[in-house]
């Protein structure tokens, strides 16, 4: 009788198995080498935070370094008597409207760059990488000229098309980048079910967006709400003006009120802080799938 032998089962191919009780090079690294350089930084990062809210906090004379008694006179006085309740309002509106200006336009033109090929495609990308290095500052007279022409000095409008042109081109090159990471097959596979081009970008492309869009309108808002040049050169009106433009109000050539330009600076922070606190996972999610490809 013949009996036949069942074939050994086959073990898994993996790699050379480490030795019990070895340890790699960075299991060995003691805890406190890692701890103890972050937290000098953490402590180095906190403590400018801190000197603000002791200054915001305080009240004016005091040289003590707990904030106790607690005032909230310098909000106070900066939100009414210094205006930034309108300056709030008014870099609410900047930022609001360049972040849905850049991130319409920059749809539009990485979709174009990332699925269209035309003729000078590659020096237009390079063209709008050139335009990167170009300070803000060599653009105020020529904003200016044209500007001023149009009627639109001492008007928010100015200030809204020239942070959204001075945003396109760093967002036109993320969202191409982005754009890329989606497979096209995706798109033709909704041609084929019925949709137009449109229709396919907005039922299936348009969704898979979302850390890219975010990723750029909060780097486009929170450029809007910080930038002090623009708001500067093309705002006269004291109704007009944004937040920066109000810190700097509270800098004399003889003196500086330290608690209410440190309120101020809380007052121009929390949202900021807040907004990102809120889009962080969205936020870095889309700045490194925008930079992988394109």
């Amino acid at each position: 009788m013949i009996t036949e032998i069942a074939p050994a089962p086959e073990r898994a191919v993996s790699g050379p198995a480490r030795p019990h009780g070895t340890r790699r090079a960075w299991d060995e690294v003691p805890r406190w080498h890692i701890y103890l350089p972050l937290s000098v930084y953490l402590l180095f990062t906190l403590i400018p935070f801190y000197w603000i809210l002791l200054f915001a906090l305080r009240p004016a004379g005091s040289t003590s370094l707990v904030p106790w008694p607690m005032t909230f006179d310098h909000f106070e006085k900066v939100w009414t008597e210094r205006s930034f309740g309108l300056y709030f309002q008014n870099s609410v509106l900047v930022g609001v409207a360049t972040l849905v200006l850049t991130t319409v336009v920059a749809l539009a033109g990485g979709y174009a760059l990332a699925r269209f090929d035309f003729r000078l495609k590659r020096g237009f990308m390079l063209a709008l990488l050139c335009s990167q290095f170009v300070p803000g500052a060599l653009l105020l007279v020529p904003l200016f000229q044209i500007f001023a022409r149009l009627s639109m000095i001492n008007s928010l409008g100015s200030v809204i098309i020239a942070e959204t042109v001075f945003q396109l081109p760093l967002s036109m090159i993320l969202i191409s980048g982005f754009i890329k990471n989606v497979p096209p097959s995706l798109e033709e596979a909704a041609w084929v079910d019925g949709c137009n081009r449109f229709s396919a970008f907005r039922i299936v492309v348009l969704p898979l967006l979302r850390p890219g869009l975010i990723a750029v309108g909060s780097f486009a808002f929170v450029h809007a709400w910080n930038h002090f040049l623009f708001a500067l050169m093309f705002l006269s009106d004291q109704s007009k003006q944004t937040i920066p433009v109000g810190l700097n109000t509270l800098m004399s050539a003889d003196s500086v009120d330290l608690g209410a330009l440190a309120a101020g600076g809380i007052v121009a922070a929390v949202p900021v802080v807040i907004v990102f606190a809120f889009i962080q996972k969205w936020l870095i999610t889309g700045f490194s799938a925008g930079a992988v490809k394109g």
